[in-house]
């Protein structure tokens, strides 16, 4: 009887604004479920606000010039999509004014000028579930306009939806098939945080087991070095049903700028090697102080400034060429890992470990080739671990699997121990063992190559090669690494 009541409120509410709203524009193909969700699966998406104006802040002071600006520049990277988020206390609610629909419909037609389709999502920073009618109502006041309309190609209904909160989860059941009578042409999803992860997947899904969305939306934010697993992991909690990658990134707030592009090459990688057609970084831009709403619990965390593909200042972070690449060729190459240390410090994925034990320096004085090396000098330990610079692969790792790495290093009145490690963790980011190669002599030496052979364990998830130099009252050079 529930089922009939919504069915019958969502078929009011479609009467109704068919007669309030102005018509979509015409275009020569209307938009099927296939058609869409074949659109959704291989999207080259963005998430978006503007640098000076996140979350509501977008809509309540839209800059078309600037969006214009930012859309083309998402699409000169290779994006075809570009999601936005809608919220109902910004729009009114339950009737959305149409001053801001105006503005939704404003959007829309700036990323098509911009050769982009817009995934929207609805009802963020809401959780009214109680009242469900007004809800249907609000939804279909602003979806209605877009329901043939291929310029949109899927809307999510919530944005990270708790699927612990009874409360939104029996609002879910009823909002998919209220917004599917009216839409039934409109893919539906919805995601879980980034937190809640495979787990959270796998209880949504069977809480909605009468009233299934058509797909799923992974929100990624874990362990690049181990996403494989991770992304795995999610596509079984949500089989046979296919999944995208809604939103994935690392802050530069704590992590440079390389390891930022290193993150996001390993996750498109990972999402290529398990037939997952469509990553979404998050988020195209950085955000200036002040853009993010005052009153909200993201203002108040500074690395969520710091996730942009593009300073506030509009220049590329290294990342943006690293999602270039993904979208235009499918290339994620090794060489991003700056293994010759020929790159700017910015683009630099390696990092220090023990640093308090001696951290390495990138020094012009003793290249092998190139113009740079890794330097070690005086160093000690911490406890048993020696210092190193590390770094991961892009290539994925999978248990079983043959590894080689290699580097050559020199020593001047070197001591103490200096060799390359590769290390290996479980899918929660526990280790598990390491396998570590010939040493170089102490002493004075010329360039030796040090190399180690190994194969990925069982239950190995992850890998991460380490550059170590401890107990060195000397000084050890390290140039011209390989990881396969």
């Amino acid at each position: 009887m529930r089922n009939f009541r919504v069915r019958a409120l969502a078929l009011v509410v479609l009467l109704v604004l068919g007669s309030l709203l102005p018509a979509a524009p015409a275009h020569a193909t209307p938009p099927t479920l296939a058609s869409r969700m074949s659109a959704v699966l291989a999207s080259k998406a963005i998430n978006y606000y503007p640098s000076n104006a996140g979350w509501t802040n977008m809509w309540t002071n839209f800059d078309p010039v600037r969006i214009d600006t930012d859309l083309a520049k998402a699409a000169a990277l290779g994006a075809n999509t570009v999601r936005i988020i809608v919220f109902p206390q910004t729009f009114g609610y339950p009737s959305p004014s149409s001053a801001y629909t105006q503005k939704l419909s404003q959007f829309i037609g700036i990323a098509d000028a911009n050769g982009l389709s817009v995934k929207l999502t609805l009802f963020d920073w809401w959780g009214a579930y109680a009242d469900v009618s007004n809800s249907i109502l609000w939804a279909l006041s602003v979806l209605n306009p877009y329901g043939n309309d291929s310029r949109v190609i899927a809307v999510e209904l919530k944005n990270e939806i708790q699927p612990s909160d009874a409360n939104a989860m029996a609002w879910a059941r009823q909002m998919i098939p209220a917004v599917r009578a009216s839409l039934p042409d409109m893919p539906l999803t919805l995601s879980v945080d980034g937190g809640s992860g495979a787990a959270g997947l796998a209880g949504m899904k069977s809480q909605l087991a009468t009233t299934p969305l058509d797909y799923y939306d992974f929100h990624f934010y874990g362990s690049s070095e181990r996403s494989l697993a991770e992304i795995r992991r999610a596509q079984t909690a949500v089989a046979p049903d296919p999944m995208v990658i809604g939103e994935t990134g690392l802050s530069t707030q704590s992590s440079s700028e390389g390891e930022q592009g290193a993150y996001l090459a390993r996750v498109y990688r990972a999402a290529q090697t398990a037939g997952v057609g469509s990553v979404a970084p998050w988020t195209l831009n950085d955000f200036a102080t002040g853009a993010i709403p005052a009153n909200s619990t993201v203002a108040t965390q500074p690395a969520q400034y710091k996730f942009g593909l593009h300073r506030t200042d509009g220049t590329a972070k290294f990342a943006a060429s690293v999602v270039n690449g993904a979208w235009t060729s499918g290339s994620t190459p090794t060489s991003l890992l700056n293994l010759g240390f020929e790159a700017p410090a910015t683009s630099s994925p390696w990092r220090q470990y023990q640093p308090q034990a001696g951290a390495a320096t990138i020094t012009t004085d003793n290249p092998r080739t190139g113009a740079q090396s890794a330097r070690f000098s005086g160093t000690t330990r911490s406890g048993s671990n020696l210092p190193s610079l590390l770094t991961s692969p892009i290539t994925p790792v999978q248990p079983g699997n043959a590894w080689h790495a290699e580097a050559y290093a020199r020593g001047t009145a070197a001591t103490g121990i200096t060799e390359i490690a590769l290390s290996w963790f479980d899918i929660n980011g526990t280790w598990i063992s390491q396998n570590t190669s010939n040493r170089l002599p102490v002493g004075t030496t010329g360039w030796t190559l040090l190399s180690v052979d190994a194969t990925a364990p069982t239950g190995a998830a992850g890998v991460q090669l380490h550059l170590k130099s401890g107990d060195n009252t000397g000084t050890v050079w390290y140039d011209d690494v390989a990881l396969t």
